[in-house]
């Protein structure tokens, strides 16, 4: 019995790797069983055997991929440090992730409207939980602590969360450079606006 569990298990993970990549590349309106069954090796019973839908297919990869996610970025929120600090090393770790791994939270925003009522409910909370919670999290305590103007924690966060989106797109990597200097160009924008230095103070 423990062998068939085990062989189950391998073939859930197959099916959603395979899920990962379709869902990647397109919406979860366009992507069918038949491609996700194809793209795994297994047959449409064999895929309803371990995913009810394609819908429950596709929310179980989602709340698997952001609660790690929350398991990363929950380290920074974690550790003792600065503001900046703290921020700086979610940043960096977001930055180190290879680019399906950081695109994979865009498909938050994409999809979401695809779904309605529990499932739409539990996407939003475990992205909130995953990213932009964390993220509040530190800079209310840099609101605390005077290193940060007071301001309300939750729209600071989505600013935050902002800049840093724009800094994986292809222009920024164009532009801006290598991981370690567009964290420089978010925290130097968040941190310090984008006026120029007054002339003499660098």
């Amino acid at each position: 019995m423990a062998g068939l569990d085990a062989k189950s298990a391998r073939t859930a993970a197959r099916i959603l790797r395979a899920a990962r990549s379709l869902f990647l590349a397109r919406s979860v309106a366009e992507v069918t069983t038949e491609d996700i069954a194809r793209a795994a090796g297994v047959t449409k019973g064999g895929l309803y055997h371990h995913f009810r839908s394609k819908e429950q297919l596709y929310v179980t990869m989602l709340l698997d991929d952001l609660a790690n996610k929350r398991a990363l970025f929950s380290r920074s929120v974690l550790m003792a440090g600065t503001c900046r600090e703290r921020l700086a090393r979610l940043t960096g770790d977001f930055l180190a992730l290879p680019e399906e791994e950081r695109h994979f939270l865009r498909l938050v925003r994409r999809d979401i409207n695809f779904f309605r009522g529990d499932d739409r409910e539990a996407i939003v909370r475990a992205y909130q939980h995953a990213l932009p919670e964390q993220v509040e999290a530190i800079i209310r305590d840099g609101v605390a602590t005077g290193e940060l103007a007071p301001a309300d924690g939750r729209l600071v966060s989505w600013s935050f969360v902002a800049l840093v989106e724009i800094m994986i797109g292809d222009y920024a990597v164009r532009h801006v450079g290598d991981a370690a200097a567009r964290l420089d160009q978010v925290l130097r924008l968040f941190f310090d606006g984008a006026a120029a230095a007054p002339a003499g103070v660098r």
